[in-house]
């Protein structure tokens, strides 16, 4: 089949079964935790395994596309995200999926193209400034009783697909408003602009203004320039490729080590970087200094690989998550979707992700899907009420 053309069919499939499907009731949350709680006072599961709630879970990874900015794509001739067509989205669609699938909030962030698309720098800013203020307003801080405590927030930065000094001081600038005068839990960038990768020194005043912040930073991939065409939407493999791209170019500009404050999130496990961690880091100190003193398997990949963050979207199977578990341990994992753009993955309420239980135990789960992002978007505890591990 024709490039991108391979989920046109199945992924409205998954739009109207989110748009049209029964959404789920406290009665069918209340089943799930009770039958978890009867089988733990039985001896039916681990005596470690938590009570779950119906509705605990804590979502990383997930995007909004309000109807202005998907008018704007449209009029751009933008109609596909990585391959997929652009998703149907809105808040009540965004609630009504949470809670099929016992997900108490989601953090929002924009995906590719973010304004990259937008040839005008004031552009640029006008529409970053318009996002942040939304998902802010909107979503994060928003009055509703109907979407209250439902949504975090990852700001986007206007820069383009040149990256100039103007860019990046409008970004340094969008980045504080977002975080300290909008009060979203962190900034979305991603893993390359136009062929300029995280980790160039263009990019240092932006990463200096992160650090001073002690931002949460989600690296989400982009789809890159000049990449092999196979037929396939680049979501599948280019997505991964480029966000380890950008991780291991950030290892070797010294990145990681000059910006220690910034708390790094890599969208969908990494990409390939668990995998490959040890042989990206082969350059570095610390392979040799593992092999001499025998500590293969400690420290045999760098350790600012192993202080990222990692997301299980779209990578929950064991393959991924225990080579995640790997190089950085439970306690960086966080749970994620990816919603909307994985609706088809999606068709009946449930467990999110039943892949997980081959890496994870019960209590591991509960830490992976809520506790690890509770300790690290305290922001975000607060405003739900909930209390971090």
């Amino acid at each position: 089949m024709r490039r991108r053309g391979l989920l046109k069919a199945a992924l409205p499939l998954g739009a109207t079964a989110t748009a049209l499907g029964a959404w789920p009731t406290t009665a069918t949350a209340t089943a799930t935790a009770t039958a978890t709680a009867t089988a733990t006072a039985t001896g039916n599961a681990p005596s470690s395994a938590p009570v779950r709630r119906g509705r605990d879970r804590i979502d990383v990874h997930c995007h909004l596309i309000p109807d202005f900015y998907r008018r704007s794509l449209a009029t751009h001739g933008i109609t596909e995200i990585g391959g997929v067509p652009v998703p149907a989205w809105s808040p009540t669609l965004a609630v009504g999926f949470m809670n099929r699938y016992g997900i108490q909030t989601q953090v929002v962030s924009v995906s590719e193209p973010g304004v990259t698309y937008l040839s005008s720098a004031k552009d640029r800013v006008a529409m970053a400034q318009r996002l942040n203020t939304y998902t802010s307003r909107d979503l994060v801080h928003t009055t509703s009783a109907h979407l209250k405590g439902r949504f975090g927030g990852f700001a986007v930065l206007p820069l383009g697909e040149t990256v100039d000094e103007q860019d990046v001081s409008h970004a340094v600038t969008e980045a504080g408003r977002a975080v300290r005068d909008l009060k979203l839990d962190g900034v979305g960038i991603f893993s390359s602009y136009g062929g300029t990768y995280l980790g160039d020194p263009v990019f240092a005043p932006l990463m200096k203004a992160l650090d001073d912040l002690g931002a949460m930073v989600f690296i989400h991939p982009a789809t890159p320039h000049g990449y092999p065409d196979l037929g396939l939407p680049p979501f599948l493999y280019e997505f991964t490729f480029d966000t380890t791209r950008a991780l291991v170019n950030m290892l070797y500009k010294g990145v990681y080590q000059r910006y220690p404050r910034i708390r790094w999130l890599a969208a969908h496990a990494g990409g390939t970087l668990p995998y490959i961690s040890y042989r990206t880091s082969l350059l570095t100190l610390t392979p040799a200094i593992a092999q001499q003193v025998g500590a293969a398997g400690l420290d045999d990949s760098s350790p600012h690989f192993r202080k990222i963050f990692y997301d299980t979207a779209l990578s929950p199977a064991p393959q991924a998550m225990k080579s995640v578990r790997e190089l950085a341990g439970t306690e960086r994992v966080f749970f994620a979707t990816d919603w909307p753009f994985t609706s088809a993955l999606f068709l009946a309420a449930g467990d999110p992700a039943p892949q997980l239980d081959e890496t994870f135990s019960p209590a591991e789960r509960l830490a992976v899907e809520r506790s690890n992002a509770l300790a690290q978007f305290p922001a975000l505890a607060a405003r739900i009420g909930a209390k971090r591990a």
